[in-house]
């Protein structure tokens, strides 16, 4: 890898990107009881979603808006069609107020102006190998390309001075993988300590190469301030495309989890190592973690497992604060990786929801009762039965932890399982609304208060 030199300006106020510092020896397992789970906003807090009429703005009315559309949203809020972006996938702010959208399958980034009704666009860079990620530190853009992570310098609209600030890292293109990389996309955060932070997705479903390799597959890898050798900061991670730094400066990683889990108990529903669709349509579930040097997130040795009483066919579910069960196919004995050993995961959603984008709303955060809290853009399952519905959720930030998830914004499938929408990422903007890009539908919407 190649590691230049990067400006060290303070992070922007509406980058939502704060800080990760810590002291703790990088590579150094965690052990022990994770915090305990925030308090998040009860029922009587927050109201029950309504039916909301999506608005397309001028110029924005093209298919799938070409006919009503309708989507679940908090009473009073407002959904307009915003800006048309084909294949709009993750979100920044820039230092000026204007919106960054990544394109991987265009190779560009563009920048969304906002005005009087939809924003304006123009490409501010192109040329790119599946840009994806974008982070800001001060008037410095990051773009996370498939194999590097450029920074660039942004004003008024434009950037220059393009530097590669990581380089060599794996994709499709990489010789010892001749082609095969299914989760090539990289995201990136960056802390106000300087550091950066890099997803590197695994190659294939349980791909267990990926965790001996150099640099390591799925794993998050941190980038020292100042330049110098990236390191894997937590490993085990399957596909955390959604990266994103905390207000109180933790790292978070919302990961895309393993398909077609063999069940893993010998007494219990079905025969143990059985691949069973019933099962796998609630197993393993998608972790939000947060993350601390060396943090093993068990992929693909160990599962986390949502079931209160394990082993039970109908047993409830829960996403807060769960334990690991060892993987059947891959760990029966648990001689590969101690399960038991890992720290619960934090909180998390339903098996094969697809988290994308990640984002935190700081204080005083969304109206309604929802205040400060972390955006998950669900993609939605894509071999679910019956699939799971994509939608925005909100994970409450109460007492320095995430609270339970609750949806947002969701009605994006309809009953038939067909979809004419999948949201990406969700941020809020320096006007208080959230901005939602959608990859189905080719859109930015503007979801606002009334």
């Amino acid at each position: 890898m190649r590691i230049g030199s990067r400006a060290a300006a303070a992070a922007g106020v509406i980058s939502l990107l704060v800080a990760c510092s810590s002291e703790d020896p990088a590579g150094s397992a965690p052990r022990g009881t994770a915090p305990p789970p925030s308090t998040a906003p009860s029922a009587a807090d927050v109201p029950a979603l309504t039916a909301v009429r999506v608005q397309p703005l001028d110029g924005t009315g093209t298919t799938p808006f070409d006919q009503p559309r309708t989507l679940q949203a908090p009473p009073g809020w407002t959904v307009d069609v915003w800006a048309r972006v084909p294949a709009a996938r993750l979100l920044a702010w820039t230092p000026d107020g204007r919106l960054l959208v990544s394109r991987p399958k265009h190779g560009d980034v563009l920048a969304l102006t906002p005005g009087a009704g939809a924003a304006t666009q123009q490409t501010l860079v192109s040329g790119l190998n599946q840009p994806h990620g974008l982070a800001f530190r001060g008037d410095t853009l990051f773009v996370a390309e498939s194999d590097k992570v450029d920074s660039f310098r942004y004003a008024r609209g434009t950037v220059t001075d393009k530097r590669v600030v990581v380089g060599g890292l794996p994709d499709d293109k990489s010789p010892e993988l001749r082609g095969a990389y299914s989760h090539a996309l990289k995201s990136v955060a960056v802390g106000d300590d300087g550091a950066l932070y890099v997803s590197v997705g695994s190659t294939g479903n349980v791909s267990v190469e990926d965790r001996d390799a150099t640099p390591e597959r799925a794993s998050i890898l941190r980038v020292p301030p100042g330049g110098g050798q990236p390191t894997t900061y937590a490993r085990g991670v399957r596909n955390g495309t959604g990266l994103a730094v905390d207000p109180a400066g933790s790292v978070w990683t919302a990961v895309n989890h393993r398909d077609n889990i063999g069940y893993p108990h010998e007494d219990g529903a079905w025969n143990r190592g059985d691949v069973v669709q019933e099962y796998v349509n609630d197993h393993p579930f998608e972790q939000l973690a947060r993350l601390t040097p060396g943090r093993e997130l068990g992929w693909p040795y160990c599962n986390p497992d949502p079931d209160l009483q394990p082993g039970e066919k109908d047993s409830p579910l829960s996403y807060t604060q769960r334990p690991y069960v060892a993987d059947v196919q891959l760990n029966p004995d648990g001689s590969k990786l101690d399960c038991g050993s890992l720290v619960p995961v934090e909180q998390g959603m339903g098996a094969h929801s697809a988290p994308l984008g990640l984002s935190f709303a700081v204080s005083p955060g969304l109206s309604g009762g929802y205040g400060p809290g972390a955006l998950v853009g669900i993609h939605g399952s894509w071999n679910r039965k019956p699939p799971r519905a994509p939608e925005v959720s909100f994970f409450a930030w109460r007492d320095g932890g995430l609270g339970p998830q609750q949806t947002l914004l969701t009605g994006f499938q309809l009953p038939d399982g067909s979809r004419w929408g999948r949201p990406v990422m969700a941020v809020q903007g320096p006007d208080g609304a959230l901005y939602v890009s959608d990859d189905q539908a080719g859109a930015v919407y503007r979801v606002a208060a009334a």
